[in-house]
């Protein structure tokens, strides 16, 4: 699996954890909506810039966005 796929896949699921819209994390990051659609279907590399924008928006630090969700479980 790609670090790209599991940025992604993690991004989606603490969005849909927090019930929040991209629109909503655009809007919290200071990114564009379809920016945040577009990383979330892998469609962009990310600079680190951007990544702790995200993660800040999404409530959490940035690194576990990198981490494959197996290993989340056991933080």
């Amino acid at each position: 699996m790609s670090l790209l796929h599991i940025f992604a896949s993690n991004i989606r699921k603490r969005r849909n954890e927090l019930n929040l819209s991209q629109e909503a994390i655009a809007e919290k990051s200071g990114l564009h909506r379809t920016f945040i659609s577009s990383v979330e279907r892998e469609c962009r590399n990310l600079s680190i810039e951007n990544i702790e924008k995200i993660a800040y928006a999404l409530e959490v630090d940035a690194y576990t966005l990198l981490l494959p969700i197996e290993e989340k479980d056991s933080l």
